[in-house]
Protein backbone atom coordinates (compact mmCIF):
# COMPACT_ATOMS: atom_id res chain seq x y z
CA UNK A 1 0.00 0.00 0.00
CA UNK A 2 1.60 3.27 -0.87
CA UNK A 3 1.75 6.13 1.69
CA UNK A 4 -1.16 8.24 0.21
CA UNK A 5 -3.20 5.70 0.72
CA UNK A 6 -2.54 4.51 3.84
CA UNK A 7 -2.79 8.42 4.88
CA UNK A 8 -6.13 8.40 3.62
CA UNK A 9 -7.37 5.21 5.31
CA UNK A 10 -5.70 6.57 8.21
CA UNK A 11 -7.89 9.81 7.55
CA UNK A 12 -11.06 7.57 7.31
CA UNK A 13 -10.27 6.34 10.59
CA UNK A 14 -9.89 9.21 12.80
CA UNK A 15 -13.15 11.09 11.04
CA UNK A 16 -14.88 7.81 11.91
CA UNK A 17 -12.89 7.92 15.69
CA UNK A 18 -15.21 11.59 15.95
CA UNK A 19 -18.26 10.18 15.37
CA UNK A 20 -19.31 12.55 12.65
CA UNK A 21 -23.26 11.87 11.60
CA UNK A 22 -22.96 10.98 7.96
CA UNK A 23 -24.54 13.65 5.38
CA UNK A 24 -27.52 10.96 4.94
CA UNK A 25 -28.75 11.70 7.93
CA UNK A 26 -32.40 10.70 7.98
CA UNK A 27 -33.69 12.87 10.84
CA UNK A 28 -31.35 15.71 8.80
CA UNK A 29 -33.06 15.07 5.55
CA UNK A 30 -36.80 15.08 6.77
CA UNK A 31 -35.93 18.72 8.17
CA UNK A 32 -34.49 20.07 4.80
CA UNK A 33 -37.64 18.84 3.29
CA UNK A 34 -39.72 20.21 6.07
CA UNK A 35 -37.49 23.74 5.08
CA UNK A 36 -38.80 23.37 1.61
CA UNK A 37 -42.88 22.19 1.97
CA UNK A 38 -43.20 24.83 4.91
CA UNK A 39 -42.50 27.92 2.38
CA UNK A 40 -45.28 26.44 -0.16
CA UNK A 41 -47.75 25.92 2.88
CA UNK A 42 -47.15 29.48 3.35
CA UNK A 43 -48.04 30.60 0.20
CA UNK A 44 -50.73 28.38 0.08
CA UNK A 45 -51.60 30.10 3.39
CA UNK A 46 -51.29 33.69 1.78
CA UNK A 47 -53.27 32.40 -1.07
CA UNK A 48 -55.99 31.37 0.88
CA UNK A 49 -55.99 34.39 2.80
CA UNK A 50 -56.46 36.50 -0.37
CA UNK A 51 -58.88 34.42 -1.57
CA UNK A 52 -61.17 35.08 1.46
CA UNK A 53 -60.87 38.79 1.85
CA UNK A 54 -61.12 39.21 -1.92
CA UNK A 55 -65.13 37.95 -1.53
CA UNK A 56 -65.66 41.22 0.79
CA UNK A 57 -65.81 44.47 0.31
CA UNK A 58 -65.91 45.56 3.59
CA UNK A 59 -62.07 45.83 6.20
CA UNK A 60 -63.74 44.34 8.85
CA UNK A 61 -64.71 41.17 7.52
CA UNK A 62 -61.51 41.29 5.30
CA UNK A 63 -59.09 41.61 9.13
CA UNK A 64 -59.79 37.76 9.53
CA UNK A 65 -58.56 36.22 6.59
CA UNK A 66 -55.75 38.92 6.16
CA UNK A 67 -54.30 37.68 9.67
CA UNK A 68 -55.15 34.20 9.24
CA UNK A 69 -53.75 33.65 6.11
CA UNK A 70 -51.62 36.97 5.75
CA UNK A 71 -49.54 36.40 8.82
CA UNK A 72 -49.35 32.37 9.26
CA UNK A 73 -48.63 32.46 5.22
CA UNK A 74 -45.37 34.48 6.36
CA UNK A 75 -44.75 32.56 9.44
CA UNK A 76 -44.59 29.84 7.40
CA UNK A 77 -42.30 31.14 5.41
CA UNK A 78 -39.76 32.37 7.48
CA UNK A 79 -39.64 29.21 9.56
CA UNK A 80 -38.94 27.18 6.19
CA UNK A 81 -36.17 29.58 4.74
CA UNK A 82 -34.59 29.16 8.09
CA UNK A 83 -34.67 25.41 8.09
CA UNK A 84 -33.82 24.89 5.04
CA UNK A 85 -30.69 27.57 5.51
CA UNK A 86 -29.69 25.87 8.81
CA UNK A 87 -30.06 22.62 7.55
CA UNK A 88 -28.37 23.16 4.23
CA UNK A 89 -25.56 24.82 5.78
CA UNK A 90 -24.84 22.40 8.16
CA UNK A 91 -24.24 19.91 4.83
CA UNK A 92 -21.69 22.21 3.65
CA UNK A 93 -19.70 23.37 6.37
CA UNK A 94 -19.41 19.22 7.53
CA UNK A 95 -18.32 19.01 3.50
CA UNK A 96 -15.87 22.27 3.68
CA UNK A 97 -14.50 20.91 7.08
CA UNK A 98 -13.53 17.76 6.06
CA UNK A 99 -11.92 19.23 2.96
CA UNK A 100 -9.83 21.52 5.02
CA UNK A 101 -9.11 19.09 7.34
CA UNK A 102 -8.01 16.32 4.62
CA UNK A 103 -6.00 19.57 2.81
CA UNK A 104 -4.53 20.69 5.28
CA UNK A 105 -2.65 17.30 6.34
CA UNK A 106 -1.60 16.91 2.09
CA UNK A 107 -0.46 20.20 2.99
CA UNK A 108 1.66 19.10 5.91
CA UNK A 109 2.79 15.90 4.26
CA UNK A 110 4.57 17.90 1.39
CA UNK A 111 6.04 20.19 3.80
CA UNK A 112 7.57 17.04 6.05
CA UNK A 113 8.77 15.32 2.59
CA UNK A 114 10.69 18.70 1.06
CA UNK A 115 12.11 19.30 4.51
CA UNK A 116 13.73 15.80 4.63
CA UNK A 117 14.75 16.63 0.94
CA UNK A 118 16.70 19.58 2.12
CA UNK A 119 17.63 17.64 5.35
CA UNK A 120 18.95 14.95 3.17
CA UNK A 121 20.87 17.68 0.65
CA UNK A 122 22.37 19.36 3.56
CA UNK A 123 23.76 15.84 4.90
CA UNK A 124 25.37 15.13 1.79
CA UNK A 125 26.48 18.59 1.36
CA UNK A 126 28.44 18.94 4.46
CA UNK A 127 29.87 15.04 4.38
CA UNK A 128 32.91 15.74 2.02
CA UNK A 129 34.07 18.76 4.36
CA UNK A 130 33.91 16.45 7.47
CA UNK A 131 36.05 14.38 5.70
CA UNK A 132 38.83 16.63 4.60
CA UNK A 133 38.94 18.33 8.09
CA UNK A 134 39.42 14.91 9.36
CA UNK A 135 42.41 14.53 6.95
Amino acid sequence: MDENAQRIDEFKKEIADMRVRPPEDSAERVWLIAGLVLPLLGLGAIVLGWWGASGSAYPADQLPYVISGGLLGVGLIVAGAALFVRYSMTRYMRFWLLRVIYEERAQTDRTVETLERVEDLLRAATRPRAKADQS
